[in-house]
């Protein structure tokens, strides 16, 4: 190594290189970046990526420290390093420069965390940055080790622990529309069924069932999360272990297991494990599936709230901006469309991860950078669509209650609680007979003397109005 005072001289199997003295990054890291520029988006913005990069290197600083892979010099030096990229990601970001869209199955971010490792400990131990005769990228920081098991084994510790941010907005929302609940019971409205009047129910009902299909959500990707608990550490190249001594991936697994504080477990069969990118397939359908939620409630809102005058008006959403440049006084329901589009993103998004882990060729799934990409722009975008539509829309939400229960009352679809009583031909010809004269049922019911008004009065109760399924929980 040549330091020059701007630049150091780092070689590599290409040729020597010029890397500016103060970086942490080296040489495959500067290659990587001349090849790869793609996006505007780069791998040190995912804080929780870095810190699973450092934690698999403290780890198997560990582990070879055992086996007597390294020194216990320089396994101290690593996982000090690593230490620090650990405790505060969000100070090397610079570090890690490149795009997230890379060839190479993320070898290239695997060598641009062994180069800034190695040179963390480098200055700790008090050399300069380069001088990898005391300690290497690869023959000491990646010491029994490939980006094969590496990089899917940190990218399933970083969405791990991304999806705690999105368990949290889950969990506020649900409790701003159990709010909602609360406030809602009493205001008796239309249900609908394909758009058409069907039977009574309250608003709280109608928000109470957003309440259960999100709770029914945050269990699923849960409990497909501990799917990602799962890791091929140890497996190497291609899952047959080579270039590690016998009971490294199992004490591999443990050391890591410490480090995290998470209950890893290492691969039935790691050469399966290697190649398969299956845990993401099923992960990415757990947040298409909310997105799908998401939208329809979003979908729901903006039903209830349109108008305000000539559509359904049953609620109103908080004033956000004005709705138009020509329209004076018009105000369009903003939140709710974003979370549509934020939805349509995420069910594209898991297109892509079906693709790429599609895409996989015997021992190696090289498309794992674009997977890694989807799941944590579609973690991201839920999170922030869920935290807007909380703060922005829910919360603010207010039942005109007055319309709805008109709406009720001039509703043809409350003939079905006379279904018992009058018969469902005799219910139709009601119907049908509203609708073409625009009168109420209690009109024609009263008129052509089918009930008393106090009979009516009585079948047409606010608690008959208003049903309720009691589950049966065992």
């Amino acid at each position: 190594m040549i330091q020059t005072g701007k630049t150091r001289t780092e070689h590599d199997l290409l040729g020597n290189k010029e890397v500016p003295a103060d970086c942490y990054y080296g040489i495959h890291t500067l290659r990587a970046l001349e090849n790869f520029q793609i996006s505007n988006q780069k791998v040190g913005a995912n804080l929780y990526f870095i810190r699973a990069l450092a934690q698999v290197k403290k780890a198997s600083a560990q582990t070879n420290l055992k086996f007597g892979k390294i020194s216990q010099e320089v396994s101290e030096a690593i996982q000090s390093a690593a230490d620090r990229l650990i405790e505060h990601p969000e100070n090397w970001t610079a570090s890690f420069p490149l795009d997230i869209y890379q060839g190479g199955a993320g070898t290239s971010i695997n060598m641009n965390t062994n180069e800034v490792i190695a040179n963390i400990a480098l200055e700790s131990m008090g050399y300069s940055k380069g001088e990898y005769n005391v300690i290497h990228p690869n023959d000491h920081v990646n010491k029994s080790q490939s980006t094969n098991d590496v990089y899917p084994t940190a990218l399933r510790l970083a969405t791990y622990y991304s999806l705690d941010s999105l368990f949290d907005a889950m969990r506020q929302l649900i409790a701003s529309i159990n709010v909602k609940v609360a406030e809602f019971s009493h205001v008796l409205k239309m249900g609908r069924t394909q758009l058409q009047d069907a039977v009574p129910m309250t608003l709280g009902q109608e928000f109470r069932a957003y309440s259960t299909l999100l709770k029914e959500d945050l269990k699923l990707i849960d409990r497909t999360r501990q799917l990602l608990l799962e890791v091929n550490m140890g497996a190497t190249a291609i899952g047959t272990g080579v270039n590690t001594p016998k009971g490294y991936a199992v004490a591999a697994v443990a050391d890591l297991s410490r480090v995290t504080g998470l209950p890893l477990v290492g691969a039935e069969d790691y050469v399966e494990a290697t190649s398969d990118c299956g845990v993401f397939i099923i992960l990415s359908s757990t947040l298409k599936r909310l997105a799908v939620k998401l939208s329809k409630i979003c979908n729901d809102l903006r039903l209830l709230s349109s108008g305000p005058r000539t559509g359904l008006g049953e609620i109103r959403l908080p004033e956000l901006q004005a709705g138009s440049s020509i329209m004076p006084a018009k105000v369009n329901p903003v939140i709710p469309e974003v979370v549509n589009q934020i939805a349509f993103k995420v069910i594209g998004n898991d297109l892509s991860v079906t693709m790429a882990a599609e895409a996989g060729q015997l021992q190696l799934n090289v498309m794992e950078p674009v997977i890694a990409v989807c799941i944590n722009e579609s973690v991201d975008l839920l999170k922030n669509a869920i935290v807007s539509l909380d703060t922005k829309c829910i919360q603010g939400i207010i039942a005109n209650e007055q319309a709805c229960y008109d709406s009720v009352m001039r509703s043809v679809g409350i003939v079905t609680l006379l279904d018992p009583i009058l018969g469902h031909a005799k219910c139709d010809e009601i119907g049908k007979l509203c609708i073409a004269e625009n009168k109420t049922i209690q009109e024609v019911v009263l008129e052509q003397g089918l009930l008393s008004q106090a009979k009516f009065n009585e079948i047409f109760a606010l608690e008959n109005l208003v049903s309720e399924v009691t589950p049966i929980v065992e």
